[in-house]
């Protein structure tokens, strides 16, 4: 894998855990506006977490199965 397929593929990885933290905070915002609460944009913010630590670990585990291949050879 070449330096600048890693490197898009971390910004990729940064974008999403943004993402998902952001939008799961955005969700509970809107949620506890239209509920009249204070409580749903701690779930959202738990929910973004939780995406994002599966999601950066099912975009990395490629990654880190070549490099583990490599190191066995």
């Amino acid at each position: 894998m070449g330096r600048w397929v890693a490197a898009l593929r971390l910004v990729g990885v940064g974008f999403f855990i943004g993402g998902s933290i952001v939008l799961g905070l955005f969700v509970g915002r809107w949620l506890d506006n239209w509920r009249g609460t204070n409580l749903f944009w701690i779930v959202g913010l738990i929910i973004g977490i939780v995406v994002a630590f599966y999601g950066v670990y099912r975009m990395l585990l490629p990654v880190m199965g070549n490099k583990r291949e490599r190191g066995n050879s």
